[in-house]
């Protein structure tokens, strides 16, 4: 069970070492400029590898339960599927139901663990197999393997990076159930952390945050829901930031302190930020230099203000 392209790599191990009995993914949906629905990236996997393939709206009710149960499952794999599964859902595979998280747990528990993880300053994440139960994330551990988070990581390059982790660990696993086994290690919820579902708002820049804070958000939220501020009454993207190597003037957060041929030097609450890729709304991105220009930024002009 599983939707975006992080599971992929997930489904991919299943079907080189298990007999795949039944994929489960989200409904196809409109993208592009013609909004022509698009399968899942998992779902179109499933059809390249010719598996049987549902994509309900709901799994609720007694004909949810009854699709998946006609699979005799042994083992229930979830990788980034989208929605909470019920108890009856859970107790149907004879062996487990198990789930590809993409943290060390307890650390980020929820639904957007990887931004979590570059956002709280994390060194290092990992994939991580768990015996899933009715609460969110609160399983047993059955295996967990680290990945180092880089200095310069995206949402978008450590997801890929974890995909393909996604689907060694799962492999792995699964080799070990069918050898020796696998020992359950309970979760000690007293280091356990939240990351919830991400909304636009989310991304929206708090000037008066650190400059680090401020940094690692632009890299969290890429690629959505983006870091956003307003500029004369329009919202600006940041793309791309990073914490400025100078001394920190005495401004108010949010505002212009120096412009140069790399970025848009900006006060913060703590240190000043390097502006260095910016994108207003309705345009096109640009290098922060260029950016500048066409907006006739100067310095003592404010973000949000």
């Amino acid at each position: 069970m599983g939707t975006p392209a992080f599971a992929v790599p997930s489904l991919e191990a299943l079907a080189a070492a298990a007999t795949v009995v039944g994929v489960v993914s989200q409904p196809d949906k409109p993208r592009g400029r013609g909004l022509a629905r698009q399968p899942t990236p998992v779902a179109a996997a499933a059809r390249a590898h010719g598996l049987p393939l549902i994509q309900p709206a709901t799994l609720r009710g007694a004909e949810g339960v009854a699709a998946l149960a006609a699979w005799h499952p042994d083992l229930l794999v979830v990788a980034a599927y989208g929605k909470i599964l019920s108890r009856a859902i859970l107790d149907l595979p004879s062996v487990a139901p198990v789930n590809v998280h993409a943290s060390l747990l307890p650390r980020h528990r929820g639904a957007a663990p990887i931004a979590a993880a570059i956002a709280a300053g994390d060194t290092e994440t990992g994939i991580t197999i768990m015996r899933m139960t009715a609460e969110l994330d609160t399983g047993d551990v059955l295996l967990q393997e680290r990945l180092p988070i880089a200095p310069d990581d995206t949402t978008t390059t450590l997801t890929a990076r974890l995909a393909e982790l996604g689907g060694r660990t799962l492999a792995a696993a699964l080799a070990a159930l069918r050898g020796a086994g696998l020992t359950p290690r309970p979760q000690d919820p007293a280091h356990a952390t939240y990351a919830p579902r991400l909304s636009r708002q989310s991304g929206h820049i708090d000037w008066t945050a650190a400059a680090e804070v401020i940094a690692r958000a632009v890299r969290a939220f890429t690629p959505w829901p983006g870091s956003s501020t307003r500029l004369g009454g329009r919202t600006v993207k940041v793309l791309a930031a990073r914490v400025a190597d100078a001394p920190a003037p005495a401004a108010a957060p949010g505002t212009v302190v120096a412009l140069d041929d790399r970025a848009v030097r900006v006060a913060t609450g703590a240190g000043t930020l390097d502006l260095l890729e910016l994108q207003m709304e309705g345009k096109r991105a640009l290098p922060a230099p260029a950016f500048a220009r066409g907006a006739r930024i100067e310095a003592g002009r404010r973000f949000d203000d």
